[in-house]
């Protein structure tokens, strides 16, 4: 007798799986790994002498940005947001980790301070999901050179992994032209935090639901998932098989059809499953292929459940794909309907990370905090000075983003006044926009070591991505060499940072 199965399959109009009945939410402070020894020994070796040489209190301002998009892109999302909170909200040193930092070499001063530690600066950052571009402040913190240099490394981990997947994800999902596409990349991915992490970063990025259960009950996404292989392989028949896992979920049978020949004996087979399933009242959901020819064998295959009088079931199809092989079978007419994207997006196969870097720009002199700048011989890596902020320039609607511009803090722009901006290397290229709208970007995550963010979820934060994407013109969402998009300077920036340049070559070695 054929059983209602309601449990982890696929189910609903285009494929998902249902989530868990029961909807489980990670608990914060109380679950989360403390990572407070996840930095690098030079941190730690600088914030012992800044204690020795009595500066560990003097104030300092860093920016966390990027200097290339990923993957030739014009834009990156910006995702992680929610990790960083977790981090910095459970920073504290245990005496395990103070036995094992003495056992290294740290004296008892250093460790009397780091016993007492807590991060009690500012944190500023764009709304996790914004689409950001190269050289813009990402988050920027205000602290004690202390609490600072500590969280470096943390911070860039964990915005760098995850925004470089949720950058992939919308790669991806944009290629696929508006079907479903799951995340299967558990297996694949490099260890159980990437896993877990990566799947939200896909899902924040346009993917419907993740093959990750842990995953999808951390944060509520729907998890997806049929059979393997080895089901097929267990039973003496491929039909028997078949047979069987329609006894366990008529309700959402989708069938795993290339094991042993796709055209010849997978699909067939699960037409006849197909069939005695209708018989008994239940409308079968479709198969996946996850080998060969996608693009051949997905036209072979619909044409064999079209003419069975199976119109509406769904090909899912996975083996190795990512944005640039799905271009290709949709250019090729393939008749995939959903798919499963694990290896080449859990890892970003083509991009293996981004390069967030993080910078001082500011620091404390004489009780004032002091523009600071890096020089350097390549310029790309020549930083932009002091305390700074994010606008966006909107159309009048508000509607499509058209620029962006790098101001200092204390700088504001008069909107009922025409805004000319230029180039920040070719100066003489210059764009005034006479009717537009602004929106800052920076908001507070942290103030004076309290958490003041607004928590989102993964589905509020997925709203954002889709809200910011639907912001850009086409122009800069196309997959091989997109139109760049503008980011400038203010010319109080501008000149602040060229005076310094001139500045800091003038002075003799």
């Amino acid at each position: 007798m054929l059983k209602k199965r309601h449990l982890a399959v696929f189910c609903g109009k285009i494929g998902l799986i249902r989530a868990l009945p029961q909807k489980y939410t990670m608990k914060r402070e109380d679950d989360m790994k403390n990572l407070s020894m996840m930095t690098d020994f030079y941190q730690l070796s600088m914030m012992q002498g800044y204690l020795e040489n009595g500066v560990h209190n003097d104030q300092v301002v860093f920016d966390l940005f990027f200097r290339k998009n990923p993957f030739n892109n014009s834009f990156t999302i910006v995702a992680g947001v929610e990790s960083l909170i977790e981090y910095v909200n459970n920073l504290h040193f245990t005496d395990e980790d103070l036995a094992y930092l003495k056992s290294v070499g740290f004296d008892e001063p250093f460790l009397k301070e780091m016993k007492a530690f807590r991060f009690t600066g500012d944190i500023w950052g764009v709304p996790e999901g914004t689409i950001m571009f190269p050289h813009e402040p990402v988050v920027r913190v205000k602290s004690s050179i202390f609490e600072a240099q500590l969280i470096e490394s943390a911070l860039l981990n964990i915005i760098n992994f995850q925004s470089l997947i949720a950058t992939k994800a919308a790669r991806i999902c944009t290629a696929a032209q508006g079907d479903p596409v799951f995340e299967f990349g558990l297996r694949r991915a490099q260890a159980a935090d990437a896993a877990i992490y990566g799947a939200r970063a896909a899902y924040i990025g346009g993917c419907v639901a993740t093959s990750n259960v842990l995953a999808g009950k951390m944060f509520d996404i729907p998890v997806v998932g049929t059979h393997a292989h080895s089901w097929v392989q267990k039973f003496e028949t491929e039909l028997e098989s078949f047979k069987a896992y329609a006894r366990s979920y008529p309700e959402n049978c989708l069938l795993l059809v290339d094991t042993y020949n796709t055209v010849e004996s997978g699909v067939p087979n699960a037409i006849k499953v197909f069939r005695d399933l209708r018989d008994t009242g239940f409308k079968p959901r479709g198969i996946r292929i996850d080998s060969g020819d996608l693009a051949y064998l997905s036209k072979v295959a619909r044409q064999k459940l079209d003419d069975a009088g199976f119109p509406d079931t769904i090909i899912v199809a996975s083996s190795d794909l990512d944005e640039d092989t799905i271009d290709a079978l949709k250019i090729q007419g393939a008749k995939i309907s959903h798919w499963g994207v694990g290896t080449n997006l859990i890892t970003s196969s083509n991009w293996p990370a981004l390069g967030g870097v993080y910078k001082l720009v500011a620091a404390e002199e004489q009780g004032q905090l002091v523009p600071k700048i890096k020089i350097s011989d390549n310029p790309e890596k020549i930083t932009n000075p002091g305390v700074k902020k994010i606008t966006r320039i909107y159309d009048e609607s508000g509607l499509f983003a058209l620029a962006d511009l790098v101001m200092l803090e204390d700088e504001t722009i008069d909107e009922t006044e025409p805004l000319t901006i230029f180039h920040p290397i070719y100066t003489w290229k210059t764009k005034t926009f006479r009717r537009y709208s602004l929106r800052e970007l920076l908001e507070p995550y942290y103030l004076q070591g309290k958490l003041v963010y607004e928590r989102r979820t993964a589905q509020d934060v997925r709203s954002t991505v889709r809200n910011e994407l639907d912001s850009l013109w086409p122009e800069y969402k196309r997959m091989q060499r997109p139109q760049l998009y503008k980011v400038d300077l203010s010319q109080k920036l501008w000149d602040l940072k060229h005076n310094m340049m001139k500045g800091v070559r003038s002075k003799p070695e």
